[in-house]
């Protein structure tokens, strides 16, 4: 089963990051250039929240704020749920539909190393699965 370090290693670590003092106008914009859909919020090296297109959608549309006077803050997603290197895709799967996230800021020592999103994690349980159906082919035809 593939843990979370080895998308990481696949994917890479890249992380993109707003200030909980920037605009949500700003971050809409950085999620847009990036074509991502949820960036962490990060006071210096320490993650402080999350902030997704559901929240922009749910605390700034439906509350009728503004995005260019509205703070990351105000509107970002606090509790993090939040995952280390080491655990299964499986897993990441489970606490992912349980708690109806679709990203996953992974911890290392308490330092952010990476992000997984539902869709890194299906591609590589199709990846996987692809694996076995080509060495149950092989084995028939074989």
């Amino acid at each position: 089963m593939k843990l979370v370090s080895d998308i990481l290693n696949s994917k890479g670590h890249e992380i993109w990051a707003v200030k909980p003092d920037d605009t949500v106008f700003d971050s809409l914009q950085l999620m847009a250039e990036k074509g991502i859909g949820a960036l962490l919020v990060m006071d210096g090296d320490r993650l402080v929240g999350i902030v997704t297109e559901r929240d922009y959608a749910r605390k700034v549309i439906l509350e009728g704020k503004s995005s260019k006077s509205s703070s990351v803050a105000e509107v970002m997603t606090k509790r993090v749920l939040c995952v280390g290197p080491d655990r299964t895709v499986d897993e990441c799967m489970a606490l992912m539909t349980d708690k109806r996230a679709r990203h996953l800021p992974v911890l290392d020592h308490k330092r952010v190393i990476g992000v997984v999103s539902i869709g890194d994690l299906v591609k590589a349980v199709i990846s996987e699965q692809q694996v076995l159906i080509d060495q149950l082919q092989h084995y028939i035809s074989g």
